[in-house]
């Protein structure tokens, strides 16, 4: 894995309060590191300076390094808590980069809390979440986007996201993100000679070599950020909302999607009179799909709740499939509405009209009870998604990598038309500074504690 790297302006591990080399500054930490419930097997991890006196306790050895150890695991009277194996992973080289110490036993809920209170008791304490990760970036273990890999791994829905975070987590984002920040070491390198050379024969700010590399530093922008989107969809996911007039057959088209009855499907209108949803993978792609109630008047205070839901659902839609009975009501086109949300129009029922399967600008024809044309409603999903397959590669991105590579593509867009309108190389420079501190948001060379703090709260315990 990649370690932090200095560029100008950039912060390192040690300004956040730890020692880049060994971490050992910092207290002991301790916490289950398996799921709570029952199981074969559950882990408590431990990692800091603490370790070793705290093996010797509990174990009446020190592990050798990286080697299982099966032991019995005591309590202070000397009474057995467990049986199982011991590992010590001596830092540097452990998931921290502090002494790591993992006990595995029985997976007993009761057991695994025995053993924690009996580390509290010989000096850990409780560790907060992800801060197991937290502290292999501070030790310049993993940079940020490989310590949020970690957790995106854990809470992959796809093969595709699992596939693409472990990507990101053996450094392939971070990498794309250096090669970005040294073009622009480059290219500032460059500019400030000229700058600080005027009186040289060749005017380097007007020989085209700048606006080359300007242009070729854009296109990479735009190659990352269309990975990048690819990436923030496999980690988010995709909200599609069914919307419609009762009785169009929004739940069969749900249950055809999912490929089992997960809704009722009746001839009475207004069965559905709830929110339903359900995650379904479009070939990589998480997608939640959204079944509401028909939208109509009602005097039933239950399916009055539920439409007023359906609304609801729509306006945090990123896409709404107005699901139509192509049947009863030919090629009728819904009313605008103000959800703002994407609209797509779903003319379901074809096998009763007699229309073909097909594909228009804003209109799909299917029949979710034949199945005709729905490949043609997957197709269009994962286009209007924006999301393409990258057979096992690609990377896993968050929302936040997506602004802070934004902003740097702007400077270095606002940099360009400085030099081509007013050559002027002073603000170009600054300009390529400052998309340089945005990409070191991305990797957490520039940060701040409050940002590690919102990052690190969302992992799990133990990790």
């Amino acid at each position: 894995m990649r370690s932090n790297t200095s560029s100008p302006g950039s912060t390192s591990p040690a300004d956040h309060g730890q020692d880049p080399d060994n971490g050992q500054g910092n207290d002991t930490i301790v916490a289950p590191a398996t799921p709570y419930g029952r199981g074969g097997i559950g882990i408590v991890r431990l990692s800091g300076s603490a370790v070793a006196d705290i093996a010797r306790a509990l174990t009446g050895v020190l592990p050798a390094p990286r080697e299982a150890c099966f032991t019995v695991f005591r309590d202070a009277d000397g009474s057995a808590l467990d049986e199982g194996i011991a590992i010590h992973f001596p830092g540097p080289q452990s998931y921290t980069g502090e002494d790591v110490l993992e006990l595995q036993g029985h997976g007993s809920p009761l057991v695994l809390d025995m053993m924690v209170r009996r580390c509290l008791a010989l000096g850990a304490r409780l560790a907060r979440p992800g801060e197991f990760s937290e502290r292999a970036f501070l030790s310049g273990r993993m940079d940020l986007a490989q310590a949020e890999a970690v957790a995106d791994l854990i809470e992959s829905s796809t093969e595709a996201a699992a596939r693409s975070a472990l990507n990101a987590l053996r450094g392939q984002f971070s990498t794309e993100v250096h090669a970005l920040s040294d073009q622009l070491t480059g290219l500032r390198v460059y500019v400030e000679a000229a700058i600080d050379f005027p009186d040289e024969e060749i005017d380097f700010l007007a020989d085209g070599e700048v606006l080359r590399r300007l242009e070729a530093l854009e296109q990479a922008f735009s190659e990352l950020r269309r990975g990048m989107r690819r990436g923030r969809l496999l980690r988010d996911g995709f909200r599609v909302v069914l919307s419609g007039a009762p009785n169009a057959g929004k739940s069969s088209l749900l249950n055809h999607l999912l490929r089992e009855q997960r809704a009722i499907v009746s001839d009475i209108p207004g069965t559905t009179r709830d929110v339903l949803e359900q995650y379904l993978d479009l070939d990589g792609l998480p997608v939640l799909l959204v079944d509401t109630a028909g939208i109509r008047e009602s005097r039933d205070e239950i399916e009055a709740e539920g439409v007023r839901r359906a609304r609801a659902a729509r306006s945090g839609a990123d896409l709404v499939l107005h699901v139509v009975d192509h049947a009863a009501d030919g090629d009728a086109l819904p009313a605008a509405d103000d959800s703002g949300a994407p609209l797509l129009t779903v003319f379901n029922k074809i096998d009763r009209s007699g229309h073909m399967p097909g594909a228009e600008k804003s209109a799909i024809y299917l029949s979710a009870k034949t199945g005709a044309g729905v490949s043609l409603l997957v197709e269009r999903i994962k286009s209007l998604a924006g999301y393409f397959e990258a057979d096992g590669g690609g990377f896993i991105a968050r929302q936040r990598h997506i602004d802070a590579l934004e902003r740097a593509h702007d400077r270095v867009h606002h940099g360009i038309t400085q030099l081509r309108e007013f050559h002027a190389g002073e603000l170009l420079a600054e300009e390529l500074r400052l998309a340089q501190l945005a990409l070191g948001e991305i990797t957490g060379e520039v940060t701040s504690d409050e940002l590690l703090g919102h990052i690190f709260s969302a992992f799990c315990i133990g990790k």
